[in-house]
């Protein structure tokens, strides 16, 4: 398996069993050294406190995405798209996307959010394992890029 293919592979696997709500299947896909942050663009919205978050070790990582995750949503979709490597820093693979989220309200698909997520992979024990994770959730109103 190249490391493209482990990335994205774990990613996927993050981002569906978050959803699902399979917290001991997201604790095997982290390494115990990994580190987790999740924030606002803006850092303004009524809602900072329920998804700031700065976690290093794989244990304080699963109970903050457990609470997280108890008090959102169900059903929610993450979507991890254009997932791509941007190097390497020792055994770990770096890597960028974007993540599209929807949630169903009165039988329709509705948008939540999207964000960029960047962070880090490394195969442990012969499986990939997401090492950092960091998604920062678009908040912003679009705007021309050239006037940003």
């Amino acid at each position: 398996m190249s490391e493209s293919t482990d990335v994205i592979e774990v990613l996927g696997r993050w981002w569906f069993n978050y959803d699902e709500g399979n917290f001991h299947a997201l604790k095997s896909l982290l390494t115990e050294d990994a580190h987790f942050t999740c924030r606002t663009d803006t850092g303004t919205t009524d809602y900072e406190e329920f998804v700031r978050a700065d976690y290093r070790g794989r244990d304080e990582i699963i109970a903050w995405q457990t609470e997280h995750r108890l008090d959102s949503p169900y059903p929610l979709r993450h979507m991890g798209v254009n997932v791509h490597l941007t190097g390497r820093s020792g055994s770990d693979s770096t890597f960028s996307s974007y993540i599209f989220v929807t949630q169903i309200l009165e039988g329709q698909v509705a948008n939540l959010s999207t964000a960029i997520v960047t962070g880090a992979a490394r195969v442990e024990d012969g499986e990939a394992r997401l090492s950092a994770l960091h998604v920062v959730l678009d908040t912003q109103s679009s705007v021309v890029f050239r006037t940003r």
